[in-house]
């Protein structure tokens, strides 16, 4: 069973079991899957490693526009815009703080500095968003009643499943967060 990540001397520690790093090893594959973006057959070279992308476009995937939202809501342009200048890198940041989480699931013990432990919570971060466009969480009602979910063995069908796996994250996230408090606090 998992253990909440504490704050110590060494830095941030938690642990996890053999399964539960399976779980968070598979989750943020499938999250730096969806990120990763589609290479255009024609992109500029120099364009492509300042980090523009003229072609991009608002995800169809509501997930994906969790992760990647626009701007703005009342101007499409300032939105393209502003993806198009953008969206590259934010993708990049994102896959990096994956798969730098994903490295840590090869030991039972997570022990984590402080890049690790930001690297983490973005990590934990971007899977619960897209956990929760699945589970159409849109409001405090809609997280209640998710979290109401509790005991792995009522997990009947692919909603009840995700909505476990959604609080064990959370779970994890919260503790992470504790911990990184704490560690702000102790060293003032």
């Amino acid at each position: 069973m998992a253990k909440a990540f504490k704050y110590g001397v060494k830095g941030i520690s938690g642990f996890l079991e053999p399964a539960e790093r399976e779980l968070l090893r598979g989750l943020l594959g499938d999250v730096i899957s969806m990120l990763e973006p589609q290479e255009a057959a024609h992109q500029d070279p120099l364009a492509a490693l300042i980090g523009l992308d003229m072609d991009v476009q608002e995800p169809t995937d509501s997930a994906l526009r969790r992760l990647l939202p626009n701007v703005s809501r009342n101007d499409d342009a300032a939105s393209l815009e502003f993806r198009q200048l953008t969206e590259r890198s934010l993708r990049e940041t994102k896959i990096g703080a994956l798969k730098a989480a994903a490295l840590d699931l090869d030991k039972d013990e997570i022990l984590l500095n402080d890049t690790g432990a930001r690297h983490w919570s973005m990590a934990l971060n971007d899977i619960r968003l897209v956990l929760a466009e699945r589970l159409d969480i849109r409001d405090e009602e809609d997280a209640d009643h998710v979290h109401q979910m509790q005991d792995w063995s009522q997990a009947e069908d692919v909603g009840s499943y995700l909505a476990l796996v959604y609080n064990f994250t959370t779970w994890l996230q919260e503790s992470l967060m504790q911990a990184m408090l704490q560690s702000l606090e102790t060293s003032r």
